[in-house]
């Protein structure tokens, strides 16, 4: 479905100069066959296309990049951010940059983002939010969800979810029942033979205490050993491919293995 439909888009909704696009509608009425459109009308598809059409995200990206004299000699600060002054422009820029760039846009971009947008630190709890001059009692959730995409993605890693070859990550050992948001797991991974993990406490406080979480998916049953700080191995016994153990949440590293 997606084919025919750009193929539609891009012939009707797009205004093209010299092979790039140049402005999208933001609105089409048929009724009068009037078309509303803008070079941002480009800007909110780019996260959604860079899967499917990178060449036209890439491409979009640049020019958003372009407009906001990320690009230039003169780029945006936080004393002078020009565009990137509104919040739902700069997060949703900050959140499409971390799909292309790894280097000076993307540093100037959260130049401006944490020096003129209210970056906020929660140590109690282990927040850390934008609160983008609004004076609401609380962080706006989707600036926030946007900014903190491009925060934690590296360059291709959105389109890589999408395009990756296919992975077992469903069928491999599972991690659930964590306390959150009061305890995070900062790893959780499995290389073949044994699952790694690191929890910590939102509090910290709090930090060093215990967390019990549950394992399923283990590929067998018996005993297991899971080693952690000052422990050499404690016996674990995993029924069904499942298990409860308990996690330090103080970040340390933990390993669940077989006897």
């Amino acid at each position: 479905m997606f084919d025919p439909w750009w193929n539609h888009a891009i012939n009707n909704y797009i205004t093209w100069h010299d092979g790039r696009a140049v402005d999208m509608d933001l609105y089409y009425d048929p009724v009068v066959d009037q078309h509303v459109s803008s070079p941002m009308g480009l800007l909110a598809p780019i996260w959604y296309l860079a899967p499917q059409r990178p060449d036209m995200a890439r491409s979009a990206w640049e020019m958003t990049v372009t407009l906001a004299g990320l690009d230039g000699n003169n780029p945006p600060t936080p004393e002078a951010p020009g565009m990137l002054a509104d919040p739902g422009f700069a997060s949703l820029l900050a959140m499409q940059t971390s799909e292309f760039d790894d280097g000076a846009i993307r540093d100037r971009v959260w130049a401006v983002l944490d020096g003129c947008h209210e970056p906020t630190v929660e140590a109690d709890l282990g927040e850390h939010t934008y609160g983008f001059g609004l004076g609401e009692p609380h962080p706006r959730g989707q600036l926030n969800a946007r900014v903190m995409a491009g925060w934690t993605c590296a360059p291709g890693a959105w389109s890589r979810i999408f395009n990756g070859p296919p992975d077992r990550r469903f069928g491999e050992p599972t991690v659930s029942g964590v306390d959150f948001p009061d305890v995070s797991l900062s790893t959780a991974t499995w290389d073949g033979t044994t699952l790694h993990l690191a929890a910590r406490d939102r509090d910290i406080s709090l930090a060093g205490r215990q967390t019990t979480v549950q394992i399923t998916s283990l590929p067998a049953d018996g005993p297991w050993i899971l080693g952690r700080p000052g422990i050499t191995g404690e016996p674990v016994e995993v029924v069904g491919g499942s298990a409860m153990i308990e996690l330090f949440t103080d970040g340390s590293h933990h390993e669940l293995r077989l006897a």
